[in-house]
């Protein structure tokens, strides 16, 4: 971080402590392995510094989108089991198992591109197959699969490590859908029982998987948003102790008496129906605090909820303390976070913006910095 960076009174604080206690919550409910899933900069709380805090608390895998994500782990070090969970180019292969990488292979022809590169580099491709059973994104359908899967565990030049799908509804502990996708993941596994070889690890269950659905853990689960203490769904339930690991915070920048009538912010949308006091905090949507909580999102200054005024703006936004508010420059302000007895979880910072908490956390770009704790 440069000087001019770290002096930047907004800062994203990330909870390392909290992020260990999540995956031993995890470890203790399901008694399974658990591949964390650190892709999108670690859901916005740092790629590096959560991926190596996890490998200490000795994790058994980590999941990343894409290729890039993996190569970036291996330069720096990390020596854990990484699987990229993404679609794959062939023309990536080579780059995957160079950086011992292992690889999503989605379809037969995948599968082919993988063991030429694997061949050609005279070293085997680790892959985990990826079966659709009703997300309809990536894999092959479980309806189809035996001959994918037949010629992925009789490959010369691929160990298979992994069989997995992704749950689509599993976040809603009323899922009917969830169930379903099992049933066709599990029929989809018994062609490799039919085989009669050795079962590769078996994984389903995303962060509602695990909150909600025992029955598919199986023999290894892939939280993602609830290793950061975040739950995915209104819907979901807290079935698990999470702890929040991020939190958001900006400094008062500015203050001042806005008269009665007067406008504040772009487009003149909010008005002050008496006179009020407003202060500027020095981030706005530039930094991927979301546009849409203008007038409508809240802060936390000096333990109370204060509302947005107005737009939020690239870089700052005001809000209205009321006639009676107070602050003072270089006052505190919790955008995320808890406040003397107040507390603005992402959840309800995702709902006033009319979205979901993974868009919020995922959104934090790297203007802003990140300091760490616990770890």
């Amino acid at each position: 971080m440069s000087d001019q960076t770290s002096q930047r009174p907004t800062r994203v604080r990330v909870d390392l402590g909290a992020i260990g206690h999540n995956l031993e919550a995890i470890r203790r409910h399901t008694h399974t392995a658990v591949m964390a899933i650190i892709k999108a900069n670690a859901y916005g709380h740092g790629l590096l510094p959560v991926a190596r805090h996890l490998e200490g608390c000795r994790v058994d895998q980590l999941g990343v989108a894409f290729v890039e994500e993996g190569i970036t782990l291996r330069r720096a070090g990390l020596s854990v089991p990484i699987l990229v969970l993404g679609g794959m180019f062939g023309r990536q292969a080579a780059q995957y198992i160079a950086h011992d990488l292992e690889i999503t292979v989605s379809s037969l022809d995948k599968l082919r591109q993988v063991e030429a590169a694997a061949e050609s580099l005279g070293r085997k491709a680790v892959v985990h197959l990826k079966i659709d059973t009703g997300m309809e994104r990536i894999g092959v359908h479980s309806y189809s699969c035996k001959p994918f899967i037949n010629a992925a565990m009789q490959s010369r030049w691929c160990t298979v490590k992994g069989i997995y799908s992704h749950l689509a509804c599993a976040d809603d502990p009323e899922s009917e859908m969830t169930l379903q996708q099992l049933e066709r993941f599990l029929e989809a596994c018994a062609h490799i029982d039919a085989l009669d070889l050795p079962m590769p690890l078996r994984h389903l269950a995303n962060s509602g998987g695990v909150l909600h659905f025992p029955q598919t853990w199986l023999d290894m689960v892939r939280p993602g948003i609830a290793l950061y203490g975040a739950l995915p769904d209104p819907a979901s339930q807290r079935t698990i102790d999470l702890r929040p690991a991020l939190s958001l915070v900006s400094q008062v920048v500015y203050f001042k008496v806005v008269r009665a009538g007067n406008t504040v912010s772009y487009g003149a949308t909010w008005r002050a129906e008496q006179d009020t006091r407003v202060v500027t905090i020095p981030i706005g949507y530039g930094d991927g605090y979301p546009r849409s909580l203008s007038s409508r999102g809240e802060v936390l200054v000096r333990g109370q909820r204060k509302t947005i005024a107005g737009r939020v703006c690239m870089d700052q936004f005001m809000a209205d303390l009321g006639p009676a508010g107070t602050a003072y420059n270089e006052d505190e302000v919790v955008l995320i976070g808890t406040q003397g007895n107040e507390a603005l979880t992402v959840e309800a910072v995702a709902e006033a913006a009319g979205t979901i908490p993974y868009e919020i956390l995922t959104g934090l770009n790297e203007r802003i910095p990140r300091e760490y704790v616990g770890g």
